[in-house]
C-alpha cells in the first residue's frame, strides 16, 4: 500500500514557528513532526511513501533522504510554485499506484490502513474518505454521510446533518487524477464533483485526530506525545 503525505502547504497560522522551516519540520519533543507521521505509518505497514512537498521542501528531502534510515521507502514530487492539495496529486501522478492513500502533511490519525483498504476494495468506486463523528468539538465539522457514502463536503456550509469531520486519510484510484486541471486545484473542489455522482465512499474511525496546524493544536499534540509517543520509538 502506498501513502502520499501533502507536506507542501505554507504554515501561515504557525507564525515565526514556521517562517524557517515546512510545516512538517516543525519540533516536537526534539523530534520533527513527520518522523511522529512515519513512524505511525510504518507501524501500519505503511512503508512506500510519496511526500509531496513545496514550501522550503529542500529541509525534508535533507533530513528524510530515501526513508531508509526510518524504515521506510520515500520519493518525493516538487512542487515549482503552489498547486493546492489536488494539484499537488496531479503533480506526482507519475509517481503514484493505480491505487494509493493520501495524508496531511499537519495530521496524525489513527487509521487501520489494512482495514480501509479492504473496505474500499470491496466496493467499486473511485474514492474513499474517512470520517469522524466530530459534533464540532476538534474542529469545524464538514461532512456529511448517509450509509456507506459521503453526501456533503464544504468547509463553509453548515447544515443539521453535517455532524462527521474529513479524518485526513483518504484512498483514490488514479484515474480521478483525470478530473484534475493543470494548475491550483484543492481536494475542497475535487470531493464535491465525486459526491455528486456518489463516488465517495466513507470509512467512520473511532479515535480522534491530532494535527499541527496552529499554535494551539500544535501544543496539544505535544501533550498528546509527551504522554503517549515518548520516549521517542526507533
Amino acid at each position: 500500500m502506498q501513502v502520499a503525505i501533502l507536506a507542501g502547504g505554507l504554515a501561515t497560522r504557525l507564525g515565526a514557528l514556521a517562517q524557517e522551516h515546512p510545516k512538517s519540520m516543525v519540533q516536537i519533543l526534539g523530534k520533527p513532526f513527520l518522523e511522529y507521521q512515519l513512524d505511525f505509518l510504518k507501524k501500519g505497514g505503511m512503508r512506500d511513501i510519496v511526500l509531496c512537498t513545496g514550501h522550503l521542501g529542500e529541509q525534508i528531502e535533507n533530513y528524510f533522504g530515501n526513508g531508509s534510515r526510518f524504515g521506510v521507502s520515500i520519493q518525493y514530487s516538487k512542487e515549482d510554485r503552489r498547486l493546492g492539495t489536488a494539484g499537488a496529486l496531479k503533480n506526482a501522478e507519475d509517481l503514484l499506484d493505480d491505487v494509493f492513500f493520501t495524508l496531511y502533511g499537519d495530521s496524525y490519525l489513527f487509521v487501520d490502513f489494512r482495514a480501509t483498504m479492504s473496505f474500499f476494495e470491496s466496493r467499486n468506486k473511485p474514492a474513499l474518505m474517512s470520517v469522524y463523528k466530530n459534533h464540532d468539538k476538534y474542529k469545524r465539522s464538514n461532512t456529511a454521510v448517509a450509509g456507506e457514502f459521503v453526501t456533503k463536503y464544504s468547509k463553509h456550509e453548515k447544515t443539521a446533518d453535517i455532524v462527521y469531520i474529513e479524518y485526513g486519510a483518504n484512498i483514490f484510484r488514479k484515474q480521478t487524477l483525470k478530473m484534475i486541471p493543470e494548475g491550483h486545484y484543492s481536494l475542497e473542489e475535487l470531493f464535491p464533483r465525486l459526491i455528486e455522482r456518489q463516488e465517495v465512499l466513507a470509512y467512520e474511525v473511532e479515535k480522534r485526530f491530532y494535527e499541527v496546524g496552529s499554535l494551539r493544536l500544535l501544543r496539544e499534540f505535544e501533550e498528546f506525545a509527551k504522554e503517549v509517543l515518548s520516549p521517542f520509538p526507533r
